[in-house]
């Protein structure tokens, strides 16, 4: 301790003599030197000194990695690339969209109204047919026949009038003469008048048999499109067989049938009182401009079950691109909006809060923004709150943000 206090007095220079003490006792100050040079005078500071010594080195390993991965972190922490896109404000069409059914104008299955064997057919599966051409011929033979024994009978019985008339006016002169009684001019008048009636009747039969024969060829009654043959020529058919003999559809024009949600109900029979509403048809796959229609039955009643209403719209069909059986994408133009707020539909998204866009704010970071939607279309949508004209959404590249993520904007 001595020499410890004489040592720290000799280092701070308190007073000559014990400058001079130090001097003359070199152990202590050689012991302090030794173990700075080497760490070997004494084992407690060696330890020391080089967990010191470890410690540093290990800090200067640590700023030089830091400094070499900062160029990594600044390369982590550049902006999610996007798309974007302007919010504009222009006229939008109010639209109804929905998945419509082609339907035949109409539709007519041909039947025979005489029994026989069918002996030809003027048509081949799938023909166009206009109205009155000869579709079915069935053997006429038979009815012919009975056409010319109802005749026959005719002309006998006019004969007998013509008889019973005479007989009546012979009688009279008779009655006159008092040579006949009444009753016998009376029975001969009854006679004379049951031929008349009789012959009526055979006229009557034989308009009948005339009507049986001209059934026999059968004509379409509507022009349309004919469908696959139901009974071949050589069968013997019956008269008003349910199974009929070809099925034919009026597709020019045609009707597109298609299901609404009743909450445009009103405002469809709004504007439909003002005016026919324009529809148009896209058939899937193909890749010619819509077909134009327009809207010609709203139904009478909303379907309970599904709360929908049923439309008809009325296309020309002069190309025949709509066919019966298809399903075509129709879209009902109510009203146009003259100064809608119109997003790419693209850049919608729907969460468990509702729809909603991400914003591109000033310092480039994505907002989180929920808007209302008035319409929804295949390229643009209206918004009615959410966004302003002027401000830009993000059309592409919504999977990987988060409210805050910095934004890097990329060309399309």
């Amino acid at each position: 301790m001595r020499r410890t206090a004489e040592l720290y007095g000799a280092r701070r220079g308190d007073s000559g003599e014990m400058q001079r003490a130090t001097v003359e006792k070199r152990p202590a100050a050689q012991i302090r030197w030794a173990a700075t040079d080497g760490f070997r005078a004494h084992p407690a500071f060696s330890l020391v000194a080089w967990a010191a010594f470890i410690a540093s080195l290990l800090v200067l390993h640590a700023c030089s990695g830091s400094s070499k991965s900062a160029p990594r972190q600044e390369g982590m922490s550049a902006g999610v690339p996007v798309t974007v896109a302007t919010v504009v404000q222009k006229p939008v069409p109010a639209q109804v969209r929905a998945i419509a059914n082609v339907e035949a104008y109409s539709t007519v299955l041909i039947k025979t109204r005489v029994a026989g064997e069918l002996t030809r057919v003027h048509f081949e599966e799938g023909d166009d047919v206009a109205r009155g051409d000869p579709l079915f011929t069935i053997d006429p033979r038979p009815f012919e026949l009975a056409l010319e024994v109802a005749a026959a009978d005719l002309e006998r019985d006019k004969a007998r009038a013509r008889k019973a008339d005479e007989d009546v006016q012979r009688y009279a002169d008779l009655l006159k003469k008092r040579y006949a009684s009444q009753e016998m001019y009376d029975r001969t008048r009854t006679d004379a008048e049951a031929m008349r009636a009789t012959v009526k009747a055979d006229e009557a039969a034989v308009e009948n048999a005339r009507l049986q024969l001209s059934y026999c060829t059968i004509y379409a009654p509507i022009s349309g499109r004919t469908g696959s043959l139901l009974v071949h020529a050589g069968n013997q058919i019956k008269a008003n067989d349910d199974k009929g003999l070809v099925v034919i559809h009026q597709i020019r024009p045609i009707y597109v049938s298609f299901a609404v949600p009743q909450r445009h109900l009103s405002e469809i029979r709004k504007h439909w009182s003002a005016g026919r509403l324009k529809v148009e048809a896209v058939v899937p796959g193909n890749d010619s401009p819509p077909l134009m229609g327009k809207l010609t039955f709203v139904d009478n009643a909303v379907d309970e079950q599904t709360g929908t209403i049923r439309l008809k719209a009325t296309f020309p069909n002069d190309d025949k691109a709509l066919w019966p059986g298809a399903f075509v994408n129709v879209t009902l133009t109510l009203s146009i909006q003259p100064d809608a707020i119109v997003v790419p539909t693209r850049a919608i998204q729907t969460g468990q809060q509702g729809q909603y866009v991400f914003v591109v704010k000033p310092d480039m970071t994505a907002e989180n923004r929920p808007v209302v939607v008035t319409s929804t279309g295949e390229t643009e949508s209206a918004i009615e709150k959410g966004v302003s004209p002027g401000e830009r959404v993000v059309t592409d590249g919504q999977l990987r943000l988060v409210p805050g993520s910095k934004l890097e904007i990329k060309s399309e």
